[in-house]
């Protein structure tokens, strides 16, 4: 059967509602010093930074996104009996919601919907965390221990878990064909994966806004908005296979 991968990054997330990163309204380029309430030593060794972090999450645009077409479709996919995987770079959470099995999610960066201690490394509910921000505690510790609490994602200057990637490396060598949708494909290591795909004799599909580094290696490269190109090529993926 063939294997389908999907890595998707922020582009495909934007129709929810869900900024990007890079983009020419992207988060980083409106507010570079945003940057740092994700960037781990800074958010390790100042509880400013911390507590700016946090009311950022209390009223980050990620709690009330609904998953859009893009999510759907490639659900839509797996339903139509195409063996589907997907790796993504989001945090959101949107792939699962939209109706995807956790099991055939890769989260790359981890989830923003869990937040995980530092020091003991308990995981709980991120809505659990933001409720008690909400009830007055700036930067609420582990209840467990008394460590500091982060969001259950890889902030910039953590490596990514090494079992989440390699999980991600097999699925990419073991797919016929591998499209990149909603990422710059500038973030290694996952950017690579577009290069191993191909190398290991996949169809490599990229559907983003811009120019990606790998566009030369694409068979197809769609500039269309995501919302409706990625259901399009979703559509025409499944008739090839039926």
């Amino acid at each position: 059967m063939t294997l389908v991968a999907i890595l998707s990054g922020a582009g495909i997330s934007t129709d929810s509602g869900i900024p990007d990163y890079r983009g020419p309204q992207g988060l980083w380029r409106k507010d570079p010093e945003a940057e740092k309430l994700v960037t781990y030593d800074f958010y390790m060794a100042d509880p400013a930074i911390r507590r700016r972090s946090w009311q950022m999450r209390r009223t980050s645009a990620a709690w009330g996104a609904e998953p859009n077409a893009a999510h759907r479709a490639v659900v839509a996919l797996e339903r139509s009996g195409t063996a589907v995987r997907v790796i993504t770079q989001n945090v959101d959470g949107l792939h699962q919601l939209a109706g995807l099995s956790a099991r055939k999610v890769v989260e790359l960066h981890g989830t923003a919907r869990e937040v995980v201690c530092t020091r003991c490394h308990a995981r709980s509910a991120m809505a659990d965390a933001l409720a008690r921000v909400e009830a007055g505690e700036a930067d609420p510790p582990c209840t467990d221990c008394g460590g500091i609490l982060k969001p259950a994602t890889v902030m910039f200057g953590e490596r990514l878990d090494p079992q989440v990637l390699a999980e991600a490396m097999a699925i990419t060598k073991a797919s016929q064909v591998f499209i990149a949708v909603g990422t710059t494909l500038q973030v290694q290591p996952a950017a690579s994966l577009a290069g191993i795909a191909v190398e290991h004799g996949a169809r490599l599909v990229v559907v983003n806004a811009e120019p990606t580094p790998y566009d030369d290696l694409a068979e197809e490269t769609v500039r269309e908005p995501i919302g409706t190109a990625l259901p399009t090529l979703l559509e025409e993926l499944s008739a090839d296979r039926g």
